[in-house]
Order: C-alpha cells, then sequence, then structure tokens
C-alpha cells in the first residue's frame, strides 16, 4: 500500500497529542485501528481524518471513561446520531456525579467519626416532629444485607405498588422499617411497606394472590414521629448511620422514648431525583 499520504504514528501522536502507547491500546481495543499496518515491518499508518476520532478518544478518557462505553459512543458520532452520543455522555457523568456526592456524604461522616466529632455532624441535621394517622399498609419483610438492600427496596417497594392498585391505589409515602440492624454483618429483617386506600381490599389481596409474594396487609397505628429529611447522595451505607445516630441523640435530649422499629420514609421520586436533592425521612416512631 501507498503510505505516502499517511502519517506515522509518531506524526499521528504528535498531531492527536497521544502517546505511540496510548494509541497502540485503541487500536487493540478496536477503538482507533490504523488505516494500514506494514505486514513485515509492524509499523502503524494513519489517515489524516481520523484525528477528529482520536481526538474524541482522548477527551473522553479524561472524563475516567471506561473503554467499552468509549467505543460505544464513538461509534453513535461516526453513525451521525450525535444527540444519542450527547445523551450517553450526559448520562454517564450524572451517574458520576451521583457517586461522587455519595462519597462526599461518606467522607463527611468518617471524618467526624475518626476524629470524635459526630456531634458536629449531628447539628446539621433539622429535626422535626410529625403526627401520622392510623392507616393500613402492604408489606414484604426480608433478611437482607446492606449491599444487597438498594436493589431489593427497589424490588419490593415497585411490586407493593403495583399490588397498591388493587387495594384503592398508594395512600401515602412507602418507607422501609427496620427491625434490627442492616450492615455487611447483620441482616435485619427491613419491611418495605406501602400505605393503601382500602384496608378491607389489601387484606382480601394479601391473603389470595400476596400469598405468593409473602406480602401481608397491616394496620398501622397512629403514631408520632420524629424525623429529619435527607438528600438521595445521603441515603447510603454507611453514611446513613450518622443521620440516624442524629435523630437519635435528638430523642434522648428530648426526653423521649423510642417507640418502634426505625424508618426511612421515601416522599420524592427517587429515578428522577438528583444526588443533593431531598428524596428520604430518616424517622424514628416515639411516645
Amino acid at each position: 500500500m501507498d503510505t505516502e499520504n499517511l502519517l506515522t504514528i509518531g506524526a499521528f501522536a504528535a498531531r492527536t497529542r497521544l502517546s505511540a502507547k496510548a494509541l497502540r491500546l485503541y487500536d487493540r481495543l478496536g477503538l482507533l485501528t490504523p488505516a494500514y499496518v506494514d505486514d513485515v515491518s509492524g509499523y502503524r499508518y494513519y489517515r489524516a481524518d481520523q484525528s477528529e476520532r482520536a481526538r474524541l478518544v482522548a477527551l473522553l478518557r479524561r472524563l475516567d471513561m471506561p473503554l467499552a462505553r468509549i467505543a460505544e459512543i464513538v461509534e453513535l458520532e461516526e453513525e451521525q446520531e450525535g444527540e444519542r452520543a450527547a445523551d450517553e455522555v450526559a448520562a454517564y457523568w450524572a451517574a458520576v456525579e451521583e457517586r461522587l456526592a455519595r462519597q462526599r456524604a461518606l467522607v463527611d461522616y468518617l471524618r467526624a467519626r475518626l476524629s470524635g466529632r459526630s456531634s458536629e455532624v449531628y447539628g446539621k441535621f433539622e429535626i422535626e416532629t410529625v403526627d401520622v394517622p392510623e392507616q393500613w399498609v402492604l408489606t414484604q419483610r426480608r433478611h437482607v444485607l446492606a449491599d444487597e438492600l438498594p436493589l431489593w427496596i427497589g424490588a419490593s417497594l415497585g411490586r407493593l405498588e403495583e399490588a397498591a392498585r388493587e387495594c384503592g391505589g398508594v395512600a401515602g409515602a412507602p418507607f422501609v422499617a427496620y427491625h434490627s440492624e442492616v450492615s455487611l454483618e447483620s441482616d435485619g429483617p427491613a419491611e418495605a411497606c406501602v400505605p393503601v386506600a382500602d384496608g378491607a381490599a389489601a387484606r382480601a389481596w394479601a391473603a389470595g394472590q400476596g400469598r405468593a409474594w409473602e406480602i401481608r396487609a397491616c394496620r398501622e397505628p397512629a403514631r408520632r414521629l420524629v424525623y429529619t429529611r435527607i438528600s438521595k447522595a445521603q441515603v447510603a451505607n454507611p453514611q446513613i448511620h450518622a443521620v440516624f445516630e442524629a435523630v437519635e441523640a435528638w430523642i434522648a435530649r428530648e426526653g423521649l422514648e423510642v417507640a418502634g422499629p426505625c424508618r426511612e420514609v421515601y416522599f420524592a421520586d427517587w429515578d428522577a431525583a438528583g444526588p443533593e436533592d431531598l428524596v428520604c425521612d430518616v424517622a424514628f416512631p416515639v411516645r
């Protein structure tokens, strides 16, 4: 092949500000295949118009994007699916920001815990009380470890909300009650709960279809809750334990007594919320 109009790997590296090592890696992964490879010498040659793809790969790598995802975006861009490629970049970065927000909350928790300044963390939370009337709920209880908890909560609340359609509809914010500690070593149990409008229908549904899913219908008595409101980023182990501890400390200072399992009350659309959006109340029943 005539290589006169092609660029050597060194010249192409200089033009794209990528190292020859990076170009060889992108070749192996199929991200940026040379226009020609000499069978005898193994030298790689590139067309000048490949520089745009090379620069796009380099820019995406600066976001610490996995190479497999870069390949998908580059292919979309070359197929003139620019809007879809842009949406993929936006989705990737939204996930990064959510992870960083969770890690930032974890750093704050760990710094306070390790330095013995937990009381400073507690002071960041605004504690309130609310009276919740008696209600009927569909519930599902499971022994579950902390790393399994987010997936189980989503699946269980989704199942209960679907069942609630047969019971007059959802009548309040779904919540998860913790009957014992849930951590990497302790498995609760935890109980997902969805308030429903029609208690009689809930009892009938639970006695029939609900038995296959171990779903029960229960009457939740009227309660006074002490709670604080937290962001999506704060709803994660282990930093959420600081939130529970803050509410417990407030209850003790006020001379109140915990009167039931602590709970997380999900009052916002979890999927639509950003990492800093308020989505959950960490609450304790008291008397």
